[in-house]
């Protein structure tokens, strides 16, 4: 779907830093939808008394003078007992869309036209599954809500025309039924304008007539379902660039961009070229592409950020983040959609995890980790449920923090927990569901989807992460006991901070045992606010990483341990980290002793690059006696020499790490 919110990629410190391509639209997307929700009322979720199950989009448009004259025609079946009217959504903006006429089965109808709604009365009542259509005729100047749900521009002196309707702009240019549950069987988008323009829509091209007056029309048909909001126009004095994704030995599809003439150069050449490999990417992991009858391509327009119309995505701007992700929502977003606005993390979030999944393919773990840390940074900074409570409020619908990166990290955790191959295999079994496909979807058809393939429940799960708040906050205590020989007991407590909603996260985690004879990691599952775990392991052990993959958005207060005979430190003490060197996470061990006053036992921990720049404060607060382990994770960092320093009273030490990519 839209790509708006994503983060800038922390490159591994052995590659250039590359600047993501998506952060300077955020600022004017949120500006956006608050303009939407100023201009208009929102009508959704339409009319509940019908289907609609197809658009005919018949449009002549000039510019200047900027006109659109519209006939829409639209196949209704009825979907309650009886009705003997109906409305669409259509905007009434002043100095908007004039109705002119409208045709009941081909003969003229009563309507009126009021309150962004357009009341058509019916000649007789209709019955359940009865089919009926309606052809609506209007003309004037669509009055964009905000930042283009039918917009008229230029680029370099040259017109351009284009439409972004998510969520509910939709209803500015043309009557519908305005909510993304109610996908239409197909659709015909019809476009006259001067011959100098190429208007570009959905689906294939079929045919394009010169109608012998400076004009020529362009005939867009797709026959696979669509949600309203994913059609879409985009008219400019072109430059094409085709390609070809050749999907098997004897079958190939049509991959086309739709580029502003000046814009076209070698360098943009090469960044297209992304195209059909991110095809393949996707194909082989998650079906073949669902719109593989018609085409794939791009159409740059007057917006920011990009927009993942259905076959044809609109772009701002280019880059393989942006054009990942939008091509993501192809399967999801597009050949299963939200069913409302409340579930957008089906398209968002799954969007923007599978923007990383493309970098894990194509560049490696380590890049897939870093881009995962970023994540996390800013879901931490989400407030509320997944799963958007105010509908009417747009900016809450598309809350970067929750809908795209917390999101995300929904299948993040459930990657670690189900694995590689059984995640992967939940993947591919959602997008070819034979009830969702091509269709609808809420958050109970994809948790029946994972615990199906899964074999086991994952109600906790949905039910915390989905429609729960926050993240776990744990504090770690542990130590050992020697039994016999070099077999050792470990007593492991996690304690979570109290939340709200849950009180505690359930979760399954691992744990890293370093000993002199190695390391081991096992997985526990914690269901408890306070929980108490043992274990044995063979050597004696040195110390422990809680999720040393970094699987659970989380916050890690302190690992505390007490090891046999120490069980107070009788002396500061900082120890050398571990492992060391070290990529991208270690381990720093200090110990604070039993006679400091509590006045005197404020612990300052801090890192600094070889330049004496701080990087980092990993402890500032008062510490009571005893032995402290803290990780450091360094993701972000570049290789080299860094320092770490323990300032405690009158205590101070610095110790030499390396970071080692």
């Amino acid at each position: 779907m839209l790509f708006r919110f994503i983060a800038l990629l922390i490159i591994l410190s052995t590659l250039t830093v590359a600047q993501d391509d998506y952060q300077p639209w955020i600022k004017a997307e949120r500006e956006r939808y608050a303009k939407i929700l100023a201009a208009s009322k929102i009508n959704y979720p339409g009319d509940s008394k019908i289907d609609v199950t197809y658009y005919g989009l018949n449009f002549k448009i000039t510019y200047q003078p900027n006109y659109l004259i519209g006939a829409v025609t639209i196949g209704i079946r009825v979907d309650t007992t009886s009705i003997n009217s109906l409305f669409l959504d259509l905007s009434t903006a002043p100095n908007g869309l004039i109705v002119d006429s409208l045709l009941l089965n081909g003969s003229p109808a009563v309507f009126t036209h009021i309150d962004n709604k357009l009341d058509i009365t019916l000649d007789r009542t209709y019955s359940l599954n009865e089919i009926f259509s309606i052809i609506v005729y209007y003309q004037g100047l669509p009055v964009s809500t905000g930042w283009g749900s039918f917009k008229f521009g230029s680029h370099n002196g040259q017109p351009l025309i284009w439409t972004f309707s998510q969520p509910y702009g939709t209803s500015d240019w043309f009557p519908c039924k305005d909510t993304p549950a109610d996908k239409v069987d197909s659709v015909d988008v019809w476009i006259t304008v001067d011959t100098s323009l190429i208007p570009v829509s959905n689906g294939n091209l079929e045919s394009v007539v010169n109608n012998g007056d400076s004009t020529h029309t362009y005939k867009w048909h797709s026959g696979y379902p669509i949600a309203h909001y994913l059609i879409s126009l985009a008219i400019a004095n072109y430059r094409e660039y085709v390609q070809y994704f050749k999907y098997s030995p004897t079958d190939s599809m049509l991959v086309i961009h739709y580029i502003f003439p000046e814009k076209f150069t070698s360098s943009l050449q090469k960044t297209l070229d992304l195209t059909v490999p991110m095809l393949k990417i996707f194909s082989d992991r998650f079906g073949l592409y669902p719109f593989i009858g018609e085409k794939y391509g791009h159409a740059q327009f007057g917006g920011g950020g990009g927009m993942e119309h259905q076959t044809i995505t609109s772009m701002g701007a280019f880059g393989q983040s942006l054009m990942s992700h939008e091509l993501a929502h192809q399967w999801y977003g597009n050949k299963i959609t939200c069913r409302d606005w409340h579930n957008i993390w089906l398209n968002e979030g799954f969007a923007t995890y599978l923007a990383v999944i493309y970098e894990e393919v194509k560049s490696g773990k380590g890049f897939y980790d870093a881009r995962v840390n970023s994540y996390m940074k800013s879901a931490k900074n989400a407030q509320g449920s997944i799963w958007v409570k105010d509908i009417t409020n747009i900016d809450e619908i598309f809350n970067s923090s929750r809908s795209y990166f917390k999101g995300a990290l929904v299948l993040h955790m459930l990657r670690g927990i189900v694995g590689d191959e059984t995640f992967f295999n939940i993947m591919l079994a959602y997008s070819n569901d034979p009830v969702l496909t091509f269709s609808v979807a809420t958050t109970e058809d994809f948790q029946r989807v994972a615990e199906t393939v899964y074999g086991q429940s994952l109600q906790y799960f949905f039910q915390e992460w989905i429609y729960g708040e926050n993240y776990p906050i744990y504090t770690i205590y542990w130590n050992s006991s020697r039994l016999i020989d070099s077999t050792y007991r470990i007593s492991l407590d996690i304690v979570q901070e109290i939340n709200s909603n849950p009180s505690f996260f359930e979760m399954p985690f691992n744990i890293k045992i370093y000993t002199n004879s190695g390391d081991t990691t096992i997985t526990l599952f914690n269901n408890a606010q306070t929980q108490n775990f043992q274990f044995e392991v063979w050597g004696s052990p040195d110390s422990i990483v809680f999720d040393p993959e970094n699987w659970i958005l989380k916050k890690i207060i302190s690992i505390v341990s007490s090891i046999e005979e120490i069980s107070t430190p009788s002396e500061y003490r900082l120890f050398q980290n571990y492992p060391n060197p070290f990529n991208p996470v270690t381990k720093i061990k200090f110990s604070i002793p039993s006679n400091v006053k509590r006045e005197m036992s404020n612990v300052l921990l801090k890192v600094y690059d070889i330049l004496g720049n701080e990087v980092a404060i990993l402890v500032n607060e008062v510490k009571p006696a005893g032995s402290y382990e803290i990780d450091f994770n360094a993701a972000n960092l570049p290789s080299g020499v860094y320092f770490y320093q323990l300032i405690a009273g009158d205590y101070l030490e610095t110790k030499k790490m390396l970071l080692l990519r």
